[in-house]
């Protein structure tokens, strides 16, 4: 393997396996140790912010392995590059709604899951790597 394609998955595993951990294994745990509900919530809410501040910095990362190993077109022609552009703008989005509309949850779980989904779908693409 080369370095881009070792970027990329450890980008790649660093974000989505964060979206995904927090969701579906730490808010559950700490629920279930029986902490406060809003409690759980604020946890869940700043950790969520950072989160997607990663998935958003891991995302550009991707994006330019994608674009030094596949070319600029790949941006819009290959589904890996489709897949980054809207994990970017989901991101921008998010934070956006969260700096205007904090009150609007239902907007801000479903752009996180929404993101966690995306980034699975990535998870099954192949690895760019340079073409020998």
């Amino acid at each position: 393997m080369n370095a881009a394609a070792i970027g990329w998955l450890l980008a790649q595993t660093l974000w989505v396996g964060g979206l995904w951990l927090l969701y579906f294994l730490v808010l559950p745990a700490l629920a279930a140790l029986g902490l406060a509900p809003l409690l759980i919530e604020e946890i869940g809410s700043a950790l969520a912010a950072l989160l997607i501040g990663l998935t958003a910095c891991c995302a550009v990362l991707q994006l330019l392995v994608l674009v030094r190993v596949e070319r600029l077109a790949s941006l819009w022609r290959d589904i890996r590059g489709q897949l980054l552009v809207t994990v970017l703008l989901m991101a921008g989005g998010y934070f956006v709604v969260r700096q205007w509309c904090p009150d609007a949850q239902r907007w801000l779980s479903f752009s996180y899951l929404a993101l966690a989904f995306c980034g699975l779908l990535l998870v099954l693409q192949p690895v760019p790597m340079r073409r020998t």
